[in-house]
Parts: C-alpha cells; structure tokens; sequence
C-alpha cells in the first residue's frame, strides 16, 4: 500500500505553534504515530513496489532548535538529531531501504564494511529481517558500544588487518562471488532511505533551509540530502534548495585536498574513511549546490562536542559534532550566517562512544568528579557552591 508523504509533526503547525489537541466533546484527540520512512514517503522512494517494510519505527527524528548557535551566528540554527533512531544513529533510515529490499528479492544473509555505526544498524535490522548478518571491521578500531550493539544482534564480525577502505573492498569481493547482499551505502536503496531526513526537515519547517551542515565520511549522508532536498524541489514541495557544507577530520578529509588518504587517522571514528564510497555523489552535491567541504581537527570535535552538550543538551558522538565544529570556525574565521535559515545534522548518539568523550572532556581540562565529599547537606552544599 502506497502511503502520502506525511509530515513529521502530528498536528501540522508551524514550529513554535501549538494545538489543543481536543474534539469539541472534549475527548483527546488521535494522533499520528509515525511507522517508519518507507511507509511514511513509500510513493517517493524508488523502491520496488510491494517491498514488505523491515522498520524498527526509524525516521521522524526531532528538529531541534539551537538557542545556543542562532544566538552566536545571528541566524535561525536547528539541529537534526539522528541520534534519537532505534540503533542510534542516521544509519538506520538507509538500512530500513536495503534490508527490506535484500528480503524482497530473497537474500538469506547481508554483508557490509563498518567503523562501527554501520554494522550496529544493520545487525539490527537483519535480526529483525531473520537474515545472516556479517560485518566486516577495521581491527582495533571500531568504539566499544557500537562493537556490542553489532555482537548483540548476533552479527558475525570480522575484523580485518586494515581501514575501512579495505573492508569495503572485501564487502564488495564478497557480494561479487557469494550470496550475500552487500548493504553499505554504494548500494543505491540506502540512500533512498537516508534523503528521507531533508523531506522530514522541509516537512517541519515549511521549506527548505538556506544552509545544510553536516560531517563526511564515506559521503552516502550529504549525496542523501541533496537526493531528497532536490526531488522535493521538484515536486514543488520545497521553493529552494540549500547550500550544502560538508566538514571532514583534518586526518581523513579526502575530499578537502581532493586525494584519498592512505592511513586516515581521526578520534572521530565514524568518518576516519579515507577514500569514500561515495566521492562522486558528494562531490556534485558540493558543486550543484554552491557549497563546500572543509576540515576541522580532532581538538575543534571534541570541543564542539562537549559544547552542544553542555549548551544545547544534545550529546552526540565525536563525529557528529563535526558539522557544529566547522560551523565554529567559520565564525571565527570571518563567515556570516545572519538572517539566514540553518540545519546541522548531527548523526549518531554520545552513548556510542562514551570512552573518547570523557577522554576528550578530561584533555579538555575537566574533572569527571569534582570532589567527594561526606555524607551530608552542608558537605554538599559547599561542594556544589552553594555556601
């Protein structure tokens, strides 16, 4: 059954509007309870029809409105918070697309290349498909909680001696000889999938917005955005599409210097790719729509990190802040943002990687106790300043 696009607020108001949410009997009125991105955009997706949907209730993430950064760039800043998907980050919309797909047209098991939110998403999704999950991982560098969401899920990992551009390659050797289908985002259902965040975003602000920031690594998300920015322009749906800027770690940015990097090293994980997948894709992106790739250090990350955090109560994994980092930069590199209209994605959950940001946060000059005291209210008064 095909489903009408529906928008990802219930009450189809404008951000900052409220409803009374009452019949006049009085009764509660019944709200729309999202039931994943296919069902909710199936007539706008290029999928084959009647693919049985494989959802976790992914998509319908919240827009959050930054006081913090509309207040220092004079504009209007919301943040797209991937993080709140069922596996925790913005992988999930694009897996929902493939595995449904690969259960479709009969695959019996799935394989991909991971840095870690990858192989947690699909582990999930193959779990709840039945099908055979197997991710492929650079050794010794994938983070912990994204290690056990895979393990859990009953994925078989395979670590290899390598980076992720050498378990890409032997994602694809594998799809190319065996039968398993390859899910990483050179598949082009998973970007089906993932353009399904910019509809959401037009849906919620009533157009697109003026700008798009976001972190790059293998390139799958920014070449999604622009995909779902431009069929909604296209459909009239949207009156303009937005300047898309994409911000790299400064030790795996190839498509800043615009060569691929041999050993990408970043404490960024999620995107420490050196030779992205979809280079291309992102590349036009870039070019069609007048934006820009940049980079920022692993020290400008982990500071816009634990700044989103403390300011804007999103905490999101190191990676994630790579798009707030670089918006920072250009602040103070002279870039003006005033009068204008803003998203950041931000794309996966703190909890995926808690070892680095209280690593980042202790560098940082902060004490993860700042005293101890004894057990009672006057001790912890004057501890907590209030003497």
């Amino acid at each position: 059954m095909n489903a009408e696009p529906s928008t990802a607020t219930s009450t189809g108001t404008s951000p900052g509007t409220s409803t009374d949410r009452r019949d006049p009997a009085g009764a509660p009125a019944r709200t729309h309870q999202w039931r994943g991105v296919i069902e909710e955009y199936r007539a706008l997706l290029d999928i084959p029809a009647g693919t049985p949907a494989i959802t976790l209730r992914e998509g319908g993430t919240p827009l959050v409105h930054s006081e913090w950064l509309s207040g220092l760039t004079d504009a209007e800043v919301w943040l797209k918070v991937e993080g709140d998907n069922p596996t925790g980050s913005f992988k999930d919309r694009g897996m929902t697309a493939a595995i449904s797909v690969a259960r479709h047209q009969g695959a019996e098991a799935v394989v991909c290349a991971s840095t870690g939110n990858t192989s947690a998403s699909m582990a999930a999704y193959a779990a709840k498909a039945r099908l055979k999950p197997l991710v492929l991982v650079p050794e010794g560098k994938i983070a912990a909680g994204k290690m056990a969401q895979a393990i859990m899920h009953g994925a078989r990992v395979i670590m290899v001696r390598g980076n992720f551009d050498d378990c890409l390659r032997l994602a694809k050797g594998l799809a190319e000889e065996y039968p398993v289908a390859l899910v990483n985002s050179v598949n082009p259902v998973r970007l089906e999938g993932q353009k399904t965040a910019a509809f959401e975003i037009v849906d919620f602000l009533g157009d697109a917005p003026d700008f798009h920031l976001l972190p790059v690594g293998n390139a799958g998300n920014i070449a999604a955005y622009w995909l779902g920015y431009r069929q909604y322009a296209d459909l009239g749906l949207a009156s303009r599409r937005p300047v898309m800027r994409g911000f790299q770690a400064a030790g795996a940015s190839p498509l800043v210097t615009g060569e691929p990097f041999p050993d990408p090293e970043t404490k960024a994980t999620a995107i420490r790719i050196g030779n992205p997948a979809s280079w291309h894709l992102a590349v036009a992106a870039r070019d069609e729509s007048g934006g820009r790739f940049a980079a920022v250090s692993d020290e400008q990350i982990l500071e816009a990190q634990r700044a989103l955090a403390s300011h804007d109560g999103v905490f999101v994994e190191p990676a994630s802040a790579a798009g707030v980092a670089g918006m920072l930069a250009e602040l103070e590199a002279g870039e003006s943002y005033a009068g204008s209209s803003v998203v950041v994605t931000v794309t996966g959950h703190g909890l995926k990687d808690t070892v680095t940001a209280l690593e980042g946060f202790a560098s940082g000059g902060g004490s993860i106790v700042d005293t101890v005291v004894d057990a009672e209210v006057a001790a912890a008064a004057r501890a907590a300043g209030l003497d």
